[in-house]
């Protein structure tokens, strides 16, 4: 297990591999094409850090929400258009969810309404608005169950081949 920096204002990548256990060392070798210094200089803020960096160093440390936190935080595009998620437990996310599909049930004939005529007026714009905002919910609570699955694999919970398995078995059903 690698020490821990007493170093102030690290960066999420830095305390992730700390997290993880792992010296610079130790997580370059389970990231290839990553050196030991590229690593230093992305964690001290000296270099870029690219998608493809993200990605191997959410493998590497079994934390998928870095690849959320980079998209929103680091990336341009991601910036405006990717919610950003908070990891959750299952039991949180469902509830989100549950919770934010009622309130859109609720809504969903205010929505037909609205929607119907293709324009919406400056009458409507209120009911838009929050009706907006539980599609944000939905999409926030999909985006938490995604990294959820994921670090569930990760952690060697869920076997992935067989969640392949049973996606294809229920891709063929339809």
């Amino acid at each position: 297990m690698g020490k821990k920096s007493i170093r102030e204002n690290k960066n999420v990548f830095f305390e992730a591999r700390e997290d993880a256990g792992l010296t610079r060392a130790q997580a370059s070798e389970l990231m290839e094409g990553i050196s030991e210094s590229r690593i230093e200089k992305m964690e001290t803020g000296k270099t870029a850090i690219y998608p493809e960096d993200v990605v191997d160093m959410a493998a590497a440390y079994k934390r998928p929400e870095l690849c959320n936190y980079y998209c929103t935080h680091e990336c341009r595009i991601g910036k405006a258009s990717v919610p950003e998620v908070k990891v959750s437990s299952l039991s949180e996310i469902v509830l989100g969810m549950l919770s934010a599909l009622n309130s859109l049930d609720r809504q969903k004939d205010r929505f037909i309404d609205i929607t119907a005529d293709g324009e919406i007026t400056e009458d409507e714009l209120s009911d838009f608005v929050q009706i907006q905002e539980q599609l944000n919910q939905i999409d926030q609570t999909v985006e938490a169950l995604k990294i959820w699955v994921a670090g569930t694999i990760a952690e060697g919970k869920i076997d992935p081949v067989k969640l392949e398995e049973a996606a294809s078995k229920l891709k063929a059903r339809k």
